[in-house]
């Protein structure tokens, strides 16, 4: 005990510094986590106190069609788009570093979708783009094609935003340019002479060097796209519509919890999906020591 007191008393100032970020940590993440976590197991609607229901809620929730369809809706959403759009992005990366003039200006020019996409303006915007009267019908009807209203069919509604995903591609285009700048030169001048094509060299040399950082990108924007829900809300109204076509697992849980004021039940779906990225994301990285190769 005397020696804890002294290592407290030597390192008082980091403690004092560190004390904020402690407190922010407690109040923020610690507790309302351990909150959650309880209330997953109570019966609670905000209005009264909550009562013990065991693992009533977890069971319920694999008896809940529409909570089933939105882990289809969510599944779907991210198994296109993040392939989509880690495709587009590298594509967009490889471009770019072929030495093009202005590359700064291109640069930010593909990064602001990143900064903005997530936000109620740019959701409200693509929903006019694929309404009715938008601008991708006044586009096919130059075209003399006929269009219809994209996000209010249900067979079209969840691809309009998996596009959306897609747009918000400058975060890791960014990344990946940086990591083709680390490509040494000297290994594509000796293929060159060994009369690989630029295809031969982009599988031999390219891809396998910067596997990390497709691994990185790709263990973030799962993450990101589990958790997307400003597009879906605004787009589909606020009720996942048309026909619960772009309920998202977010969306419905805050429906759950904000609007039928099912409160243990939405920390049950939160839990689940907490578990659930974890469970994906492990596969990930055990996947990754067949195909990310690290330098020595």
């Amino acid at each position: 005990m005397g020696s804890l007191i002294k290592f407290c008393k030597r390192n008082w100032v980091a403690y004092f510094f560190l004390g904020p970020w402690l407190i922010g940590l407690l109040t923020l993440s610690v507790i309302p986590i351990g909150t959650s976590l309880y209330l997953s197991f109570t019966e609670y609607d905000m209005f009264s106190a909550p009562e013990w229901n065991g693992l009533g809620n977890y069971f319920a929730l694999f008896q809940d069609e529409k909570w089933m369809n939105s882990v289809k809706v969510t599944l779907i959403f991210v198994g296109i788009g993040v392939p989509l759009q880690l495709l587009f992005a590298l594509s967009i990366a490889l471009l770019l570093n072929r030495g093009i003039n202005g590359l700064k200006v291109y640069r930010a020019v593909y990064y602001v979708p990143s900064l903005f996409g997530g936000s109620v303006a740019i959701a409200i915007l693509w929903r006019n783009i694929f309404g009715g009267d938008g601008l991708v019908n006044n586009i096919l009807s130059k075209l003399g094609i006929e269009g219809m209203n994209w996000v209010s069919t249900p067979d079209t509604a969840l691809y309009t935003l998996i596009i959306l995903t897609i747009w918000q591609f400058g975060a890791p285009m960014v990344i990946f340019l940086a990591a083709l700048k680390q490509v040494p030169v000297e290994l594509y001048e000796s293929s060159k002479i060994d009369g690989a094509g630029a295809i031969k060299r982009f599988f031999s040399i390219t891809f396998p060097l910067i596997t990390p950082i497709v691994f990185f990108n790709l263990i973030m924007q799962i993450v990101a796209s589990f958790q997307a829900f400003t597009p879906a809300y605004i787009v589909s109204g606020g009720r996942g519509g048309p026909s619960d076509s772009t309920l998202f697992y977010t969306l419905n849980l805050y429906l759950e919890g904000f609007s039928n004021f099912k409160m243990g039940y939405a920390s049950a779906m939160a839990w689940i999906l907490l578990i659930g990225i974890a469970f994906i994301t492990a596969l990930v990285f055990l996947s990754s020591k067949k195909w990310v190769f690290y330098q020595e």
